[in-house]
């Protein structure tokens, strides 16, 4: 994978339908580069219809990723909530392999009140089940939880990239909005190349060039994220996490979940373009 690829969290806004397939064409018509395809509300492709995504992106020169859906909580109460959510992720992987995803996404789980390290634990043990499960199938894609917005919710930084030191497969999904509403900090060039040092110590230098990253503007409260916004109507410095992602040499993806989708998707790579 060579340098930074940028793209939309989802269909972008001026396709000319929502479904997948005219979405890359428009990501493809953009001069974007990949897009992670929404399964938020579930996970609503046929496996007929995933190859088909597949060789339509493959033409187009699109590289895809996959969110899977909200309601997948590891830390869940109730035994059936468990199952479902491991089956909620399992479900994404399989569907995101046939269209030649390299990665899936999602909210791992809520503290629900309990110890961190308990549901660190918890968390762990799943996911090293479904990786296992998934292996056994063949299935290849990286297994990324995210790091989250709010404080309620699993998904430190270094929470995820504890996961990803210790279960083969899992890497993280780096949601640099996230935390930064969910901290109050980590705005500024120093603090961003913070962040990616401790991916490189934690993980290694070849989890520089395997980055799976969110961006976009953001609002924040007391209780971390309330809502996305584009990005120059929020505080968010941008253009200083592309220095660093720049001065890192990081590779991967960079999927923009502002608002207006293609809109700053763009202006995140013209940005970043011109630093080079």
């Amino acid at each position: 994978m060579g340098g930074l690829l940028f793209g939309p969290a989802g269909t972008p806004l001026s396709s000319s339908s929502p479904t997948t397939r005219d979405g890359i064409e428009r990501v493809r018509e953009l001069g974007l580069g990949c897009m992670e395809v929404q399964f938020v509300q579930g996970v609503r492709m046929g496996e007929r219809s995933a190859v088909q995504v597949g060789e339509m992106a493959k033409s187009a020169g699109v590289r895809l990723s996959a969110h899977g859906p909200y309601f997948i909580n590891l830390n869940a109460r109730e035994p059936e909530k468990i199952k479902a959510s491991r089956e909620r992720i399992m479900q994404t992987a399989r569907i995101a392999s046939l269209f030649g995803a390299d990665s899936i996404v999602f909210h791992a789980a809520f503290y629900l009140g309990d110890q961190p390290s308990e549901v660190y634990s918890r968390v762990r043990q799943h996911l090293r089940e479904v990786v296992r499960q998934l292996r056994d199938e063949g299935n290849r894609v990286w297994v990324r939880p995210e790091l989250t917005g709010k404080p309620t919710q699993f998904g430190t930084l270094e929470e995820v990239i504890n996961l990803s030191s210790e279960i083969e497969g899992v890497a993280p999904c780096i949601d640099f909005a996230h935390l930064y509403a969910r901290t109050g900090r980590f705005n500024s060039y120093e603090e961003f190349a913070e962040i990616l040092e401790r991916v490189r110590g934690g993980l290694g230098r070849e989890a520089l060039g395997n980055m799976h990253i969110h961006v976009s503007g953001i609002a924040y409260g007391r209780g971390g994220e309330t809502k996305h916004l584009v990005l120059e109507e929020s505080d968010f410095r941008y253009v200083e996490l592309l220095r660093a992602l720049r001065d890192y040499g990081a590779r991967g993806l960079v999927i923009c979940e502002s608002p207006n989708l293609e809109e700053d998707a763009l202006l995140l790579k013209g940005t970043f373009d011109s630093l080079l």
